[in-house]
């Protein structure tokens, strides 16, 4: 199943996906890093589905910027209204611990997505293991690259997690397959903003002029990054992978200003961290190998309280319309 497929499968095949009857419709918010962006609008997509799918008062949230306090005192108000449960997709799980527990405290359900070390969750949902999606966009890079030169990393945070797993996971899989490549500065910080990447990007390629490898984390690094590598005409001496959308990176991945992205459905993901919200206020549980209904969720493997998938896909401008958001 492709993936653009996706929420037309779903409406048209809801009845089949075992979904939790309860006694009566919750009310279940799910409340995002930030608001406005196209990660997150196709997010939306999906929870706008589930609520259609099953007549549970299912919405979305999210503060005007990156801050996690603006996000914990969202979640404050979500208390305050009265929620059944939160799906949050955390800026900082340190910063959002207190008020998660509160949540918790007060006999809302709360699912996480992208916070594999969040405590006060029932479960966090991860797309795929983020060390392994990682060193995936590493490779690319490396061999875009040949195997030497110097690189650069970005992250929306330094506290957003998978972010810096995929970094992490990233820089040890350079270390271990390729040692002709090296790691230049530090992690680069964006706040999920593609001008403030743009201007990070301009940074570093004034401070390392031989630069070759580029690779961003958060959804508008790469499309920052291109704009960058656009206007000083490198695009042929670079290499830039990363997380992203063809919505949001598609004109750069056509000129070659990036060289390819990788993603999973943000739309799926918000559909299945509310499932899994009605699933527990339900008394249901999750089981490793459970068959979840969702493509990339067919098979999840759960280590403790987090639910891995297989979601993601690699894209470039050859594949790139199969993936129309």
């Amino acid at each position: 199943m492709k993936t653009t497929k996706t929420l037309v499968v779903l409406a048209a095949s809801a009845s089949m996906l075992a979904l939790p009857a309860l006694a009566e419709t919750s009310k279940i918010a799910t409340v995002v890093k930030i608001a406005g962006i196209q990660w997150f609008n196709r997010m939306e997509e999906g929870v706008k589905q589930y609520a259609a799918d099953t007549g549970n008062d299912a919405f979305q949230v999210g503060p005007a910027q990156a801050d996690p306090q603006q996000q914990a005192a969202l979640i404050e108000d979500m208390i305050a209204q009265g929620v059944n449960a939160l799906a949050v997709v955390p800026m900082s799980p340190e910063a959002l611990e207190p008020v998660l527990k509160r949540a918790m405290d007060a006999g809302i359900t709360v699912i996480t997505h992208e916070a594999a070390s969040q405590q006060n969750t029932s479960y966090d949902l991860e797309a795929f293991k983020n060390e392994d999606f990682g060193a995936n966009l590493m490779e690319q890079m490396a061999t875009c690259m040949g195997g030497t030169g110097e690189y650069a990393v970005f992250v929306g945070s330094l506290t957003s997690q998978t972010h810096n797993q995929w970094v992490d996971g990233a820089i040890a899989y350079q270390k271990e397959k390729y040692p002709n490549m090296v790691l230049v500065g530090d992690k680069n910080e964006t706040f999920d903003d593609q001008q403030k990447a743009y201007e990070k990007a301009q940074e570093v390629l004034r401070a390392f002029p031989n630069v070759k490898g580029l690779q961003g984390s958060a959804s508008t690094d790469v499309a920052g990054i291109g704009l960058a590598i656009e206007e000083r005409g490198i695009a042929d001496k670079t290499c830039v992978f990363g997380t992203s959308l063809p919505s949001i990176a598609g004109q750069y991945l056509e000129t070659g200003a990036v060289d390819g992205i990788g993603f999973w459905d943000p739309s799926v993901a918000g559909y299945a961290m509310n499932k899994l919200a009605s699933m527990v206020m339900a008394g249901e549980t999750v089981t490793d190998g459970m068959d979840l209904g969702l493509s990339g969720y067919n098979a999840v493997k759960l280590d403790g309280k987090v639910i891995y998938g297989q979601a993601w896909v690699n894209v470039n401008k050859d594949n790139m319309a199969d993936y129309p958001f």
